[in-house]
């Protein structure tokens, strides 16, 4: 009795493998871990700090007819092979402008000749589409699909990067089908700041300096992060947090405030982090300050390799191009190995009357 059921459990299994639209490598059974035709990938891609997380198998066209024949027009598609597409989201999301909370969710599809219905379905462990229930769907969002280059085999890719988006894109055979995936990259990073700082980092400068230069670059919550950068203040007074707060005063258009903890900044600062400075004040096309800065740092620390290389960028500018590779070689002499191609290769420069400050 035991073993007709075992073999009628069989037949049922192997009757569900045959109808699959994807097919298992020949003489698979569903009982061992063996290599299927239908391989296994996992893509995730992190977006701020969400991770989107594709799991799914690909199956190959392998010169047959897929849309439309393999996988038929206007029936549920399990958007790969084998066990369910799964798609991953480490935080809340929005698909095509609709909301998705965090979680694991059985991707399926609905194919279409002009438009695609993308099911993000709440139950996640099936096999394939065979037991999907529209009354479980988490979100239905409807979208275009495109021509595409012939994919043989189907392949999740990650397009148009950008700092709180991306768009997931399913290709095979000659078919893209796109669906854009946004977070609230700010709203989500400030709460995980939030929470990151009633921990072992609020005893330290450097969290609450990452937490104001955070909320400073990108221009959101200047009140809080001049509060972080006092924080970061109290624990340890560095160049850094002096620096940050400097910043941040000027960006709520306190310039007083902010010229006085520059200055406090530059007297904490050693040769190396006001080379920086000058650099920075160079990239924001303040060539006049970046030079005084290389000047001062050159009498404060006149050994030091940067100093030298400061120097070298004021006789530039100048054109005195002899004092500048001077200069130059005599910061050679102190800069680490890592640094010394580009210090050689400023020596060809100004050899050359180039000005290395363009």
């Amino acid at each position: 009795m035991h073993k007709s059921r075992l073999l009628v459990l069989l037949a049922g299994v192997l009757l569900v493998a045959g109808s699959s639209q994807a097919q298992t490598a020949t003489g698979e059974t569903l009982m061992l871990d063996l290599p299927r035709q239908s391989q296994h990938s996992l893509v995730t891609q992190r977006i701020g700090i969400t991770d989107i997380t594709v799991n799914y198998h690909r199956p190959l066209a392998n010169g047959r007819q897929i849309w439309g024949k393999v996988v038929p027009y206007g029936q549920v598609w399990r958007a790969g092979a084998n066990e369910n597409t799964t798609i991953t989201f480490s935080d809340p999301v929005t698909i095509e402008g609709q909301p998705l909370d965090k979680g694991t969710y059985g991707l399926h599809m609905i194919p279409g000749e002009n438009q695609w219905t993308m099911i993000f379905s709440k139950n996640s462990g099936s096999w394939g589409s065979f037991t999907y229930k529209q009354e479980e769907d988490a979100l239905r969002v409807n979208v275009k699909p495109q021509a595409a280059e012939a994919h043989d085999a189907l392949a999740y890719d990650f397009d148009e990067l950008k700092p709180d988006s991306t768009v997931v894109t399913m290709r095979w055979d000659k078919v893209a089908v796109p669906f854009k995936v946004a977070v609230k990259v700010n709203d989500l990073v400030t709460a995980s700041i939030h929470k990151q700082l009633h921990g072992l980092n609020q005893y330290y400068w450097e969290g609450w300096d990452d937490a104001a230069g955070y909320f400073l670059a990108n221009k959101i919550n200047l009140d809080e992060a001049l509060k972080d950068e006092d924080q970061s203040i109290q624990a340890e007074e560095r160049y850094d947090n002096l620096m940050n707060k400097s910043r941040i005063l000027e960006a709520l258009g306190r310039k007083e405030d902010a010229t006085a903890f520059r200055n406090k900044a530059m007297d904490k600062g050693n040769a190396l982090q006001l080379y920086v400075y000058g650099r920075q004040l160079q990239g924001d096309k303040k060539q006049d300050e970046a030079l005084a800065i290389y000047r001062s740092n050159a009498k404060k620390f006149p050994n030091y390799w940067t100093s030298h290389l400061g120097l070298a960028r004021v006789y530039s500018a100048q054109g005195d191009f002899d004092n500048a590779v001077k200069e130059v070689k005599l910061s050679l002499t102190g800069a680490p190995d890592a640094n010394k191609n580009a210090l050689e290769n400023y020596v060809k420069r100004l050899q050359a009357k180039e000005d290395i400050n363009r």
